[in-house]
């Protein structure tokens, strides 16, 4: 390396003034320290640290008595590779088009690539921002060849008439697999085999991880042997598989986050209300149905004017808030899922440029309340 080179490598960066009263737009909730530390002073007692341990059978039995039918979790590495397996667990065919929102985080494109299959990306529900299972009926007879799969994708945690896509399932003989990585507020019945993420930006995290869940023994049991290289109770590999455990210490966390999950879903109830309370006169600022009255999740999307989505992001960054886009312009947009098949998508290009990530997390103070709905409504009035 020439001597300039080696001279510029070294030049600190210009240091970048933080905005006044800086608002970032998410702030992750996990448990502290002192909380997870009886776990783990257990899990060294027990001398178990990975390998279906006896942690996480525990936690993972904590995690299904949330669930109201009976359903049972098989924990993965995280919720991407959960969806990937569950894939290749309910059995499509080799190079299976699979049916997913255009308006869905990347996560649920790359799991479908990575399980072999081929994404079919498809407009969503105006008023939901999902998937509608009967126009996703009437979308397969334009589809450019045969849908073996749907993943429905409960936008940003909130609710889906899970029974409604239990009828679609059965008229159309399509399975459907429910992408519910924010959504652990909501879920607690598994009618159908769904797929929760339990990453640290989630309302429960453990870092990182997910689960499946379903009613289905036979899937459930295909899904947990995928997870630790096609074993199950013996060292046969049954199956070409992989490894997606979660460890010990993960449980671990998981188990705290369960501990304080009552108290931290009140916090993220209350800031949530508040904004909504401090939003209440400006019908340009609108929140997902039943956000925060009804349900939560980590994170808060606002309905904006039509295409002022950018441009409000610019104003509020002037005023030291942050946003965020969370899902982009949409997967149909990314350069990774240029190449596949897509129907017309014009809901999705419109929710890409009128939704907007803003400020939320569990901590958030009321004076940081305030300054979001203040500052989100002079941005308004400047449109």
């Amino acid at each position: 390396m020439p001597a300039s080179a080696r001279k510029l490598a070294v030049l600190p960066a210009a240091p970048v003034a933080p905005a006044p009263n800086s608002l970032p737009v998410s702030r992750p909730t996990m448990p502290r320290a002192e909380q997870v530390l009886p776990y783990l002073q257990a899990m060294d007692a027990a001398g178990w640290y990975s390998n279906f341990g006896p942690l996480l059978m525990q936690f993972e039995a904590r995690l299904q008595a949330r669930f109201s039918d009976g359903a049972q979790v098989v924990t993965a590495g995280n919720a991407t590779l959960a969806i990937g397996l569950a894939l290749k667990a309910m059995g499509l065919q080799p190079g299976a088009r699979v049916a997913i929102p255009a308006w869905t985080f990347v996560a649920t494109a790359h799991a479908v690539l990575w399980a072999g299959y081929r994404p079919w990306l498809i407009d969503v529900d105006p008023a939901t921002s999902m998937l509608d299972p009967l126009a996703t009926e009437s979308a397969l007879a334009d589809a450019p060849g045969p849908v073996d799969a749907v993943i429905p994708v409960m936008a940003h945690g909130a609710p889906i008439d899970l029974d409604a896509w239990v009828l679609f399932q059965a008229r159309t003989g399509v399975k459907v697999l429910i992408d519910a990585a924010a959504a652990f507020d909501v879920l607690d019945r598994g009618p159908l085999p769904a797929v929760v993420s339990l990453h640290a930006t989630k309302a429960l995290g453990v870092g990182e991880g997910g689960f499946f869940v379903s009613r289905d023994p036979v899937l459930n049991e295909a899904v947990r042997r995928m997870t630790g290289f096609g074993f199950m109770g013996d060292r046969v590999a049954t199956i070409a598989s992989t490894n997606a455990k979660l460890s010990e210490y993960a449980a671990a966390v998981g188990l705290a986050a369960l501990d304080g999950w009552p108290g931290v879903r009140e916090r993220y109830m209350r800031v949530a209300q508040r904004l909504r309370l401090a939003l209440m006169g400006r019908p340009d600022a609108a929140f997902q149905p039943g956000w925060g009255l009804t349900w939560v999740s980590s994170v808060c999307v606002v309905d904006l004017p039509a295409g002022s989505a950018a441009t409000l992001a610019d104003t509020l960054a002037e005023a030291g808030v942050a946003t965020r886009r969370w899902w982009g312009e949409g997967c149909h947009r990314e350069p990774a899922f240029a190449e596949y098949e897509r129907a017309a998508v014009p809901v999705t290009d419109a929710l890409a440029r009128s939704q907007l990530g803003v400020p939320f997390y569990s901590t958030m103070s009321d004076a940081e309340v305030d300054h979001l709905a203040s500052s989100l409504s002079q941005a308004l009035d400047r449109l």
